[in-house]
């Protein structure tokens, strides 16, 4: 009998027709090589308006964001805080549709930066998973966050995630138990994201300790890559977890630039001063002093 030898995804279904190396996964790589962390942003796409937010995303990859996170806003967020949740509704307000949000993919792909998709997964449902990662894949999309989609329950997407080549990036968290590490490190492709703390996304004053000895333990699970995010807000904070991170998640203090109106110029430069700052402090966590 001849063995079958066909390759398979992690949830049996045939592997298709896409053999791509893993987008975040090279780029994670190359600054491995270099004992350099990631820098990795987030924008909710449509927010402060459509137009300034494909500027704003083309401004983060210029001002040192290696991977952008392009969020779609969501009415019912259950990770967000508050500041994230105030630009979403902005976003929503100004009639933000998903179908819009893959010129924002190919504006971030086209200015050299790694686009993902950070959405909640009924979104993604509602546009049809097979239709939605297609459309992302033409864009030049590199991967999906879902953060509220467990492993154990992804096996659509985990199949047309390898059948187009796409990251698949699961979420961990402090009270992860051992098991619950292993089984999203054996299906996240690219990375894990390790949220820092329990609780919603926002700006803080200090951090947690439990974020370093959370990324030990995902990678004792067998994760390659683990990024961390909840909570940097400042150089100082990025540079603190950029030396034992693979990559550093920001969403707040970046979002916070473009919040409270005025002119929209002048905002995307804050933004772009509050990238470069942070890109400098988290790209040079490991410099000897």
């Amino acid at each position: 009998m001849t063995e079958n030898t066909t390759a398979t995804t992690p949830s049996g279904q045939p592997l298709g027709i896409a053999h791509k190396k893993s987008p975040m996964g090279e780029l994670l790589g190359g600054f491995k090589r270099q004992n350099k962390p990631a820098f990795i942003g987030y924008l909710p796409y449509g927010f402060p308006t459509t137009d300034a937010s494909i500027t704003a995303l083309r401004t983060m990859v210029r001002s040192g964001v290696d991977a952008v996170e392009i969020g779609l806003p969501y009415s019912d967020p259950v990770m967000d805080g508050p500041v994230i949740q105030e630009a979403a509704n902005i976003a929503l307000s100004n009639g933000e549709r998903i179908a819009g949000v893959f010129d924002a993919v190919e504006a971030v792909a086209n200015e050299g930066g790694v686009p993902l998709i950070m959405s909640y997964w009924n979104l993604i449902m509602h546009y049809g998973v097979e239709k939605f990662t297609r459309d992302f894949a033409n864009a030049g999309g590199a991967g999906f966050i879902t953060p509220d989609l467990i492993p154990d329950e992804a096996g659509e997407w985990i199949e047309a995630s390898d059948r187009y080549g796409l990251d698949r990036i699961f979420l961990v968290s402090p009270n992860s138990t051992e098991e619950r590490l292993k089984i999203v490190a054996e299906n996240s492709r690219g990375f894990v994201y390790a949220a820092s703390t329990m609780g919603v996304t926002g700006e803080r004053s200090q951090l947690s300790s439990s974020p370093e000895g959370l990324v030990a333990r995902t990678r004792a699970a067998g994760a390659e890559n683990v990024c961390v995010g909840i909570g940097v807000s400042t150089p100082e904070q990025g540079a603190e977890v950029g030396a034992y991170a693979d990559g550093v998640i920001v969403g707040s203090a970046l979002v916070h630039t473009l919040l409270g109106g005025g002119d929209v110029a002048e905002n995307i430069g804050k933004l772009a001063a509050k990238a470069e700052s942070l890109a400098e402090g988290i790209h040079n966590a490991r410099v000897s002093a």
